[in-house]
């Protein structure tokens, strides 16, 4: 009975231990990082044997053993200036060189060898073994007065937890080696890339772009340096820049102010080290821009060396380079990805070696005088070299038959210009006084006759005036009665009383006289109020019963128009101004006569509403406006009246203001003169005036 609870204990310990294995296990196939895995591994491993400390030893190519991890190891075996480190380091390096797993005594050593294991604890390793050999060691500090039988076991278990360690150092050494390729993979392709082409804006971008791809981060800009100012031309995933956004010229800003440090500017969300001037400067571009990490490097023109590899000149110091020309910058951003410190400084060296670099060669080839000039030279002499040169006097051959063609071959020059259809009497209605429209007896379409009431008006202020004017005709007929009836009842007057009666009377009869007049005057105004149409006709005024109703008008107002579509038509044409010129040259070499001996032009014209109908009318020199108008659509025109010859025209659309195209025929040509003419003229009074 007594044996039940160790049983117990000891198969949990041994499903503890299963279920350790099985984690590290898993953790050994993954692709976790070392930084986690063998903190993780170690930890493990000296809990499952309840160990007082443990450490995972790794060869460095450079100084021989590296700590990769340790729990609770004793400081003296960290120094290495310290002598129980270096007897320890020697043991450490035996134990590697055997490649088998091995239990080391407390306070042992050779002193033939200088090796031994200074501390009161017992050493269980097994060396970290990968395909090309021993790449490390797995340390445990054991309490040395554990059984034989129980050292072994823990000299088993360590021993398969190397091996597990060792599988995830083989797969983590190719993961590496497979990353770092790509990583050079892309270097070179980026290297040629980069020194592609000699255009500075391209260059710029390729860096920009490419140069994100091979840092891994989330954006990188470019920046050159113009008159002191840094000025943002590439941003990578953006095929332009609007420098008036405030991100980029926050950017801008933070680019010429660290060029003017002439430091890197590493910032990483603390800016307590950073200059008053930049630490502004990068905290209102991280406003805008949310980035987590912002680094700026100014880019300085290249050292030319006649001697040497690229790789000397990448591992040029500072103080070289503070010695050469700030010609930009270079700016790397993270903000969702986060890349440590040593890995992106290390990516960013790679890409800023060659954007300097290119850009410095791009900058070097724009500057170069009339550059644009030979470029263009550059493209355009292809086609007279080699098998080119015949295709190309070919081409130039017919091209040089069609410029010559179009100055020989001649073509119809017509004078295009906008119109309406109307009839020839056409009367407009205005209003004579000024007033408000109360009644309007018509409506759009009627027809009336000449002398019909067309629109009532009215005129308070008028009607008050007629009102006080005859009150006022009244009150002097009844003064002048009053004097008259005095005079004739004067026996008892004085001859000087009578002379003065005479005086009053004849003054208030003229004044009488003259508000009768001023009477006559105010009712014909006040009868004019009433319009009547000046012809018999047609209403064409659209929509007029709503447009007057109680509308006011002033003196001199177009009410409506009234035309006489049973008599003649016409075409009214907006002739542009500048086009008369070629009109009169029209009249004078290419004018026709009639029967009676009136010269004309011959008119092609089409309706708006039927355009795959031409028809045709004459423009007589009488029917050419004799002053420029100015209309809203076409500017400063000049009116033609055209006179239909088409009874067809008259037949499709008898509606006043329908719409139509008119093209006077001025002759012919030739066809660059009909193409061009307009051209030529804008120049003329744009360019050469």
């Amino acid at each position: 009975m007594a044996s039940g609870p160790s049983d117990e204990n000891v198969e949990q310990t041994k499903r503890q231990i299963r279920d350790l294995v099985n984690q590290v296990t898993e953790m050994a196939k993954s692709d976790v990082d070392a930084s986690e895995f063998y903190p993780s591994v170690l930890q493990r491993v000296v809990s499952a044997l309840a160990a007082p400390g443990g450490a995972i030893w790794l060869l460095d190519g450079e100084s021989g053993l590296r700590l990769a991890h340790h729990i609770d190891i004793s400081p003296n075996l960290i120094d290495a200036r310290n002598e129980e480190a270096m007897q320890h380091g020697r043991l450490l390096g035996r134990l590697i060189q055997n490649g088998k797993a091995e239990l080391v005594p407390p306070m042992s050593g050779s002193a033939e060898t200088g090796e031994a294991n200074p501390t009161k604890y017992l050493l269980v390793t097994s060396p970290l073994v990968s395909p090309k050999g021993p790449v490390g060691l797995l340390e445990v500090f054991q309490r040395g007065q554990t059984p034989p039988e129980a050292q072994r076991g823990y000299l088993r278990f360590v021993e398969h937890m190397a091996k597990l360690i060792g599988d995830w150092i083989k797969g983590h050494t190719l993961q590496e080696v497979s990353t770092r390729q790509e990583l050079w993979q892309q270097s070179d392709q980026f290297a040629r890339l980069v020194h592609d082409n000699l255009d500075l804006r391209d260059t710029a971008f390729t860096i920009a772009n490419e140069g994100r791809r091979l840092i891994d981060c989330d954006r990188v800009s470019v920046a050159v340096l113009k008159g002191g100012k840094a000025k943002v031309i590439a941003i990578s995933g953006q095929d332009s820049i609007e420098n008036r956004s405030n991100n980029v010229q926050a950017l801008g800003s933070l680019a010429t102010r660290v060029i003017n440090s002439g430091e890197p500017l590493w910032y990483d969300g603390s800016t307590e080290d950073l200059p008053p001037q930049l630490e502004e400067a990068i905290e209102d571009y991280v406003d805008l821009s949310h980035g987590r990490t912002v680094t700026v490097l100014p880019i300085r023109q290249p050292e030319r060396k006649l001697e040497g590899d690229i790789l000397a000149e990448r591992n040029e110091t500072n103080e070289a380079r503070v010695r050469q020309e700030i010609i930009g910058a270079l700016i790397v951003e993270q903000i969702e990805t986060q890349l440590s410190r040593e890995t992106l400084e290390g990516r960013v060296d790679l890409v800023y070696e060659h954007a300097a670099r290119a850009l410095s060669n791009s900058m070097s080839h724009s500057n170069i005088m009339f550059m644009p000039l030979w470029r263009f030279l550059d493209r355009f002499l292809w086609m007279f070299r080699g098998s080119a040169l015949p295709k190309t006097l070919s081409i130039l051959g017919l091209i040089g038959a069609a410029i010559l063609s179009l100055f020989i071959i001649p073509m119809d020059f017509d004078l295009q210009g906008n119109g309406k259809l109307k009839p020839t009497v056409e009367r407009q209605v205005f209003a004579h006084a000024d007033g408000e429209v109360e009644q309007v007896f018509i409506k759009h379409g009627d027809e009336v006759v000449e002398g019909q009431p067309l629109v009532k008006l009215k005129n308070n202020e008028l009607e008050q005036q007629i009102q006080t004017t005859r009150g006022q005709y009244k009150q002097s007929l009844q003064q002048a009665y009053e004097l008259k009836r005095q005079l004739n009842n004067s026996t008892s007057l004085t001859e000087s009383d009578r002379i003065r009666l005479q005086q009053d009377y004849n003054q208030a009869e003229q004044e009488a006289v003259n508000r009768n007049a001023e009477l006559t005057l105010l009712v014909e105004r006040q009868a004019k109020l009433q319009r009547l149409s000046p012809i018999k006709g047609l209403i064409t005024t659209w929509d007029v019963e709503k447009v007057l109703n109680a509308r006011p008008v002033v003196t001199g107002q177009v009410l409506m128009t009234v035309a006489d579509p049973s008599g003649d038509w016409e075409v009214e044409v907006l002739m542009p101004e500048k086009r008369m010129r070629y009109l009169d040259w029209g009249f004078a070499n290419r004018a026709k006569k009639d029967e009676q001996g009136e010269e004309y032009l011959d008119v092609e014209i089409i309706l708006m509403t039927a355009p795959e109908h031409k028809h045709y009318g004459r423009l007589y020199k009488s029917g050419i406006g004799e002053r420029a108008e100015l209309d809203p659509e076409d500017g400063a025109v000049i009116r033609l009246r055209c006179k239909p010859t088409d009874d067809a025209l008259l037949e499709i659309s008898r509606r006043p203001g329908a719409r139509v195209m008119a093209d006077v025929k001025c002759g012919k040509r030739s066809v660059a003169f009909v193409c061009f003419y307009e051209v030529i003229e804008w120049i003329r009074a744009n360019l050469l005036f």
